[in-house]
């Protein structure tokens, strides 16, 4: 599976939660509009390949209200997408959402 694929399912909405990130996008009031418009153009900032359970990577989407979110998809071939988790990225811990910040 590609970014294009990736892109293309988040933004039909063909996606699935994980217990642990249902619990986060309703703590955090993050809509399935949201994850599908972030889902538009959305950028791999970190690929997990060799995951423990499935490979991953994690992404940054721009809502249309500009809201950085961060998603962690799984990525194994299917129709359907897994979201593991998903927030709003903590400026203080990223550089333009997109780079950790090193910590000391």
């Amino acid at each position: 599976m590609n970014i294009d694929d990736i892109r293309l399912l988040l933004q039909e909405g063909r996606f699935e939660f994980s217990r642990h990130a249902l619990k986060r996008a309703v703590e955090r009031n993050i809509s399935d509009a949201e994850i599908r418009e972030g889902g538009e153009a959305l950028d791999i900032i970190e690929d997990y390949p060799e995951d423990k359970y499935s490979p991953s990577c994690l992404g940054l989407g721009i809502t249309r209200n500009n809201r950085p979110l961060h998603l962690q998809v799984c990525y194994s071939s299917s129709d359907i997408i897994k979201i593991i988790t998903l927030y709003e990225p903590n400026p203080a811990e990223w550089i333009e959402y997109r780079i950790r910040r090193r910590t000391t």
